[in-house]
This record gives structure tokens, sequence and C-alpha cells, in this order.
């Protein structure tokens, strides 16, 4: 009896091995160390060539790691699986950038019953995709085989993805003061949670078909709103940062996931601080709008669970903010004041 007789094909992984690596190398920036193949990634932290220079004064490692949920599920039944990468890359580094870091490096596990190489060089593919948008490498992974486990052509993903920072410029709350300002940016809809309510609601008890286009959605089909990618807000966040050497301007940032605005934003705030925030201030995704009237679902359960097109928030001293958003809508980001920093118990208070 040999190992694949058992259920793992080990010509399979080092035909997947073959398929990902021009789609790993792709992302590798001048600190990488290409070592493709062995057993751990290297990564330079300090450099020192001409064109790329830069070197740490006192560096501070930051570590992210988070997964894309029953999003997966979407995935399978829409038979599209070559985005839900860059949903595993969103999670980790939008959670990253939060204190100011630059994430630098990114690893993904991927499990599954039955491993295809095809399959897996989608997967991946979405991966890199994440890390070039990012601007991180992918530096390394694991793939594991395991028979019996999961359904076939199902699988599982985590990614962990490490950023670094400067200690002196490390972003924690602390210097929010009253009056600042709260910018939200634009999610792109679901992003990456909140799926068990979603497809509880739409697949299941409103009774829509992954091809179904309810006049709601505008001519989209529930799959397409459902599968949308999770933007990654890393580029344009690190871009506004770096505009400010000096001037703490950005006092907070908060990525909205699980738990929604109330649940996140309180998070960066110091003690005795909280926001108002104006929830007129924006047009609510239609995907939410459905979610909420096929349930029905309550309106404050919709924001306990759901971004509600909030994906990102940053917390900005008053004065600066209109030159923060308009740095960030130069970049192709749609951004508002969503409110405003007063004094007040942590929970949000909605105008």
């Amino acid at each position: 009896m040999t190992y694949k007789d058992a259920g793992v094909d080990i010509d399979a992984g080092d035909e997947m091995v073959r398929r990902i690596a021009p789609l790993v190398r792709r992302t590798f920036g001048p600190r990488v160390m290409d070592n493709f193949g062995s057993f751990a990634g290297l990564f330079r932290l300090d450099y020192n060539e001409r064109l790329f220079k830069r070197n740490y004064v006192d560096p501070v490692l930051v570590a992210c790691t988070d997964g894309v949920g029953t999003k997966l599920k979407v995935a399978f039944q829409c038979g599209k699986i070559d985005t839900i990468g860059i949903d595993l890359v969103a999670m980790s580094v939008n959670d990253l950038i939060c204190c100011g870091a630059e994430p630098l490096f990114f690893l993904d596990y991927l499990a599954t019953g039955k491993l295809s190489p095809e399959q897996a060089e989608e997967i991946i593919r979405g991966i890199s995709d994440g890390c070039l948008s990012a601007g991180c490498s992918l530096l390394g992974g694991e793939t594991a085989e395991m028979p019996d486990f999961y359904a076939p052509g199902e699988f599982d993903l985590a990614g962990f993805a490490i950023g670094v920072i400067e200690r002196k410029k490390l972003i924690d709350g602390s210097e929010t003061v009253p009056g600042d300002s709260v910018i939200a940016l634009a999610s792109e809809g679901l992003h990456s949670n909140g799926y068990g309510l979603a497809r509880r609601v739409l697949l299941d008890r409103a009774g829509y078909k992954i091809d179904d286009s309810p006049a709601e959605l505008e001519g989209a089909s529930v799959g397409q709103v459902m599968l949308a990618p999770t933007r990654i807000y890393v580029k344009p966040v690190l871009n506004v940062l770096a505009q400010y050497k000096v001037k703490r301007v950005i006092k907070a940032m908060a990525h909205i996931t699980g738990g929604g605005l109330g649940g996140n934003l309180p998070r960066v705030l110091p003690a005795g601080l909280t926001a108002r925030i104006n929830r007129k201030g924006w047009q609510v995704p239609a995907v939410f709008k459905l979610i909420q009237a096929k349930g029905p679902v309550d309106e404050t359960e919709m924001y306990r669970v759901f971004n509600m097109g909030v994906g990102f928030v940053l917390v900005v001293a008053a004065s600066f903010a209109q030159s923060v958003m308009a740095q960030l809508r130069r970049q192709g980001e749609r951004c508002w004041e969503l409110g405003k920093i007063k004094k007040g118990d942590p929970e949000l208070e909605w105008a």
C-alpha cells in the first residue's frame, strides 16, 4: 500500500509547488532572500542597496492572523475561488496597518481533503494578487492534504501577516482628543464577515440561487455581491501617513470587521472618549438592505454584525480632515466624514 492509496498524493504536491512558484516570486521585493522551496522564508529587515535603502532605528514587529470564514462556502457554490485569496490577505493586512505598520510578508495555510494542483494554483493566485495590492511578499506557506477531513472539492484557509514600524511612530489612539474627525473609507460590501447570517438569510430563508439577480442588487447577482473581494486599504493609508513625518495627524485607525462600527472603533479610543456617528451620512450598500429586509433583521443587529458600507476608519485631527480625505480620494478611495470624537462612555453615539 502507498501513501497515494491512503489519500495523499506527493506528486500532486510537487506539481502544485511548480505551478505556484511564479505567483510567489512575483511578490518578492528587494528584501526577500530567494530560497523558494527551502524550509523557511528569509526576509531582511534592514537593507542598504542604493536605490532601496531602508534601515530601522527602533523597529517593532507587528503580527496578525485571520481567515475568511464561511465566505468559502459561497465560493464553493459559485465555483469561483480565484479571489478568495484576496480576502485572506486583506483580513490580516488591514488589521496590521491600524497601528501604522508596513506589511512586510505574508504566509498562508491551505488544508484540503484531496490536493488538486489546478485548484491550489487558483487559490494562490488570489493570495498573490492580494499581496501585490498590499505591497508585501508572499514568503511561504503550508499545504496540508488531509484525506476524509473535508468534503470533496472543499478546503480551508488561514493567513498570517508580519509588518514593522518604528516605535516612535506607533499609532495607538492615545493622542485622540475631543473634536477629532472620524473619517470613513467605503467597503466593497460584505467583505469577509457576517456570512453565517448573510447565507442563512439570502440563500436559505429568501431562497435565492447564486445566479439570481434581485432588483435590489441593480443587475448584480447574489453570488457576485457575496463574493466581492475585501478591499485592501494598505497603500492609500500608508501613503497618507507618509505625508506627515513630524505632525501626529492620524490619531487612531480601525478595520471594521465582525462587530461592525460599534465593536471596532471603540477599541482604538482612549478611556473617556467615544464617537458621535452620523448614521445618515452615507448610503448603505444594497446587499445590506436586502439582508435586512429578507431576514428580517433588526437594524441594531445589522450594525452589530456587518460593516454596513464602512470598511476602515481613521481618526484625524479636525484641521487636517479635508486634506486627508482629498489625498484618499486622489488614490481612488470613497471616503467621508463619519462623525466626531467627544467625551463619553465607550459605546458609540448615533445621530
